[in-house]
């Protein structure tokens, strides 16, 4: 019997998807010791936008929230993504920063690192892949997967043999906009496999409807691993239900290790987490239905519920298609980057802003301008010379790795931190979110000083 390993994406990808990252640590740990008794491959549960959405909106701990999965995840892999020389923020960060970063997330519990470069460029994922190594952990690079003239099936297949080559356990092809369809997952395993002697994962989502289908081709060509979500936050923007998927390969002959019955009462738990969300309105419905149009604007799950979430802040959402239609518009202009974050935040926002404001490129964010002068790598395709000249008129364009440009950071943001640096944790939180990260130790370290407070007043 042949096997099929299966990832859950619940605690991550899956409520990134749907809802911009907002479930809270509470909802996640009373589920997590049967889990960790499914027989998954591996729990993704970290990085991504959790880290940003903890310290920004839900006033939590990320680190404590990836300690308290491991505490019930012993038995377990725990995954997270990690976005390569930017690691779970926005912008690159020098490689003292990356290299701090991998070993506390080790320490904390993470087993394997899926690492991804928005552009696909192997110059910012030589640090991250380096640290993961150094420190003893499962590096699994992920390609970044879109469609244009340049992403071949050939391409994609010299680009694993040279991550392969770079020393790493796994190779992930990484769709996050549901737009790998099952002729090119046939194929595109089929070729991959001949030239590479580590495991492949695929990784789609479910927003066009194709998902089930492309799972079925992957591993019917020889794919080793799938992602999938637990029913209640599966289908939608985010990944094929975990039940299903392992139903119907284990009926054809596959087998995914998985226990229903344990399957079944995961689900049954995230149906309540489900509803909740959906009466507080923090679920929208609307994430939850499967869009063909996907495989023409080719936006992915997390990126639609930004999107949608953006328009409603600024009372827009009657805008959403005539955003969703300028997308691929603004990423043609921009030399078609894979959508995946942070390049799907960009293009989104450039989107936004075209739309909202009126006049195409009137507004442009300064990580636009930053990605045309070169500081996040090099662009799949050449962006045009006029274009490039009408948004930064005059200006050198960066054609090493980026990072090379980044002196040592650590040191210098501890001693900006001063106080509130009491740990190595607090200091990465303020090197990667520097406004949001000391806002929320500000509080933090107030409500510690409370309770401290309070307990002495109660001893006395």
């Amino acid at each position: 019997m042949s096997e099929v390993k299966i990832n859950e994406t619940v605690l991550r990808d899956a409520h990134q998807s749907l809802m911009a990252t907002r479930m809270t640590t509470h909802d996640m740990l009373p589920i997590i010791d049967t889990m960790n008794q499914a027989g998954y491959y591996a729990l993704e549960c970290w990085g991504g936008a959790t880290y940003d959405a903890a310290i920004r909106f839900l006033n939590e701990d990320p680190w404590e929230r990836l300690r308290e999965i491991r505490k019930r995840a012993l038995n377990t892999k725990l995954m997270m993504l990690l976005r390569g020389q930017n690691l779970i923020g926005y912008r690159h960060y020098a490689d003292d920063i990356v290299d701090i970063f991998v070993k506390q997330a080790v320490e904390n519990g993470i087993d394997i690192f899926r690492i991804f470069d928005a552009l696909n460029d192997p110059r910012n994922v030589e640090a991250s892949v380096n640290a993961v190594k150094k420190y003893g952990a499962h590096a699994q690079l992920a390609i970044c997967y879109t469609i244009s003239d340049v992403h071949t099936v050939a391409y994609y297949t010299q680009l694993a043999q040279q991550f392969v080559e770079m020393g790493v356990d796994s190779i992930c092809i990484k769709d996050m906009a549901g737009i790998l369809t099952p002729k090119v997952a046939r194929e595109l395993v089929s070729e991959i496999k001949k030239v590479i002697d580590v495991p492949l994962n695929i990784h789609t989502h479910s927003t066009s409807g194709i998902a089930q289908m492309t799972y079925l081709a992957a591993v019917e060509a020889g794919a080793d691993m799938i992602d999938c979500a637990i029913s209640p936050f599966a289908e939608g923007t985010s990944q094929p239900a975990t039940e299903a998927i392992a139903l119907a390969l284990d009926e054809i002959g596959y087998r995914s290790h998985l226990d229903i019955e344990k399957l079944e009462e995961i689900a049954n738990y995230f149906k309540g987490i489900r509803d909740n969300y959906l009466a507080s309105g923090e679920l929208d419905a609307k994430m939850m239905f499967t869009d063909p149009k996907a495989l023409i604007y080719q936006v992915p799950g997390g990126m639609l519920s930004n999107l949608y979430s953006q328009l409603k802040k600024a009372k827009a959402v009657g805008r959403y298609d005539e955003v969703l239609r300028e997308v691929p518009n603004v990423r043609a202009d921009l030399g078609f980057p894979p959508l995946v974050t942070p390049m799907s935040q960009m293009v989104g926002t450039q989107a936004v802003f075209n739309v909202l404001s009126g006049e195409r490129y009137k507004m442009v964010p300064n990580e636009i301008k930053d990605y045309l002068r070169g500081k996040y790598g090099k662009t799949p395709v050449p962006v045009t010379d006029a274009f490039r000249e009408s948004l930064i008129p005059g200006e050198a364009v960066m054609t090493d790795r980026p990072a090379n440009h980044l002196e040592p950071e650590f040191d210098r943001l501890k001693n900006e931190l001063g106080d509130l640096g009491k740990t190595t944790e607090d200091v990465l939180t303020y090197a990667l979110f520097p406004e949001v990260g000391k806002a929320y130790l500000e509080r933090k370290y107030q409500t510690d000083q409370l309770i401290r407070i309070q307990a002495r007043y109660r001893r006395e």
